[in-house]
């Protein structure tokens, strides 16, 4: 898209933009609902938008920024809010039938009250499945999100909304959740960045049903915004009694250094994989850029075992945990598929779930091993492109969960590293491959700084809609 369009003005080109005063947060903000207002009945990717109320917000910080005294480091930023997580006077449906719509709606998830604070501008809600619960974006409540590359095809999921906005120009700055892949898989979808912090380093409250696999973060069109908005939904909040402690670290900074002299690890294959010829030719080469850029690369087998049924013991026992909150009448309303993940999860004994969570343990200490030699370790973010929107697995695939064809993701959800896709490349029907980038925990700097390095050799292509 041109960069006469200011719908795909990144953060940065925006904040400099308001404070040279060649354009300004009213006209930004006009530009993102234009988007919206033009795709989102074709893409679904938001079920609630505040045009009135975004557009109120832009005066307020068109004002500020006359009096050259913005609010913060995001002051006028077009920014959306996955429909997950508490906004303060907006419904948090969750995309649930479930859900009351009547409230109340009284508080500010952490990272919302910080980028409330910062002065972005909060467009709307992204739409998500229920409860996040799967790696594709539908449900029965707000219906089917679809890829911008190509509308029959899912943008994948949880965070299926907030990638397909931050594709298409509908904002700047977009939040998702990651629970096992669920803002890396529509990132790898949709052609966008997505990273997945370091667990604890972006404040979550009410912690995810869930629990501890489940992390925040952003959905960008450019690193630098990625790191960006880390550095505002980092900002501490005492509600949560898992976050880190404040290392008074500026994500921003990475952006700017180099991976020169780095020893990097790439994995073709996790596992069994069974990674699609295409993707596979596309991350290899992605991987090879990084020599370009300085580094060494070392094909490796990273000490990751099948996680799958570890995973399973932690997200279905997760689902089972969600159930405990509703009624017989409310649990008849939720998607069939979550119903049946839940009955799973609660059928798992305390020792099964026990023996998981020791399972877990040791492949977070295999890693942090690992990675005593290797700054950061490259896979494919997904092993098939994407496929028809509206199913969980890709129809004649013989597959029955979501966590079938995510090998790549859901084990650095177990682990709590940092991750992030970016694009590689596209398939020949046009589809966008992902490649992820891992690094140890607390070491998010790394990720940033490899994700802005090959950025710097393959910048991010965006659909033409």
């Amino acid at each position: 898209m041109p960069k006469t369009d200011l719908a795909f003005w990144s953060a940065t080109e925006l904040l400099r933009g308001y404070a040279t005063g060649t354009v300004s947060p009213v006209e930004a903000t006009r530009a993102a609902l234009a988007r919206i207002e033009a795709l989102n009945g074709k893409l679904n990717a938001f079920c609630l938008i505040d045009a009135e109320g975004a557009l109120a917000a832009a005066r307020e910080s068109e004002a500020r920024w006359a009096k050259r005294s913005p609010k913060g480091l995001v002051d006028g930023v077009p920014t959306s809010i996955k429909d997950l997580s508490p906004t303060k006077g907006w419904p948090t449906m969750r995309g649930s039938k479930a859900v009351d719509p009547k409230g109340p709606w009284e508080i500010d998830a952490p990272f919302v009250a910080r980028l409330r604070e910062h002065g972005a501008v909060f467009l709307g809600k992204t739409t998500t499945p229920e409860f996040g619960w799967k790696g594709v974006t539908d449900n029965a409540l707000t219906g089917i999100t679809r890829n911008p590359w190509d509308p029959s095809k899912t943008p994948g999921g949880s965070s299926g909304g907030a990638a397909v906005a931050a594709a298409t120009g509908m904002g700047a700055l977009h939040q998702g959740s990651d629970g096992g892949g669920s803002i890396r898989m529509p990132a790898g979808y949709t052609g966008v960045y997505g990273i997945k912090p370091t667990f604890g380093k972006v404040p979550a409250y009410p912690l995810s049903p869930f629990g501890t696999v489940a992390h925040i973060g952003p959905l960008t069109r450019t690193v630098a915004d990625s790191a960006l908005m880390l550095a505002v939904m980092g900002e501490p909040d005492a509600r949560d009694w898992y976050a880190l402690p404040d290392d008074g670290s500026d994500p921003r900074r990475a952006v700017t250094a180099s991976v020169k002299g780095w020893r990097i690890a790439y994995c073709p294959v996790l596992g069994n994989a069974d990674v699609h010829p295409e993707i596979a030719a596309m991350v290899k080469t992605a991987a090879q850029a990084f020599v370009e850029l300085g580094a060494t690369v070392e094909e490796v087998d990273p000490p990751i075992p099948d996680s799958h049924e570890t995973f399973r013991k932690h997200w279905f026992t997760g689902a089972a945990n969600l159930f405990t909150a509703f009624t017989a009448e409310q649990k008849a309303l939720i998607d069939p598929g979550l119903q049946q993940i839940a009955a799973e999860g609660a059928a798992f004994t305390l020792l099964e779930y026990l023996a998981a969570v020791k399972e877990r343990e040791a492949m977070g200490t295999a890693m942090s091993l690992f990675h005593e030699t290797y700054d950061v370790l490259l896979t494919p973010t997904l092993p098939i492109p994407a496929f028809e929107a509206g199913h969980e697995v890709p129809p004649g695939s013989g597959l029955t969960r979501w966590t079938e064809w995510t090998p790549f993701s859901y084990p650095f959800n177990l682990t709590q590293q940092p991750a992030a896709s970016i694009p590689c490349g596209r398939t020949s029907e046009g589809l966008p491959a992902g490649l992820q980038i891992v690094a140890t925990k607390g070491r998010d700097d790394k990720v940033l700084t490899a994700s802005a390095a090959y950025e710097t050799v393959r910048p991010v292509e965006l659909p033409k809609v």
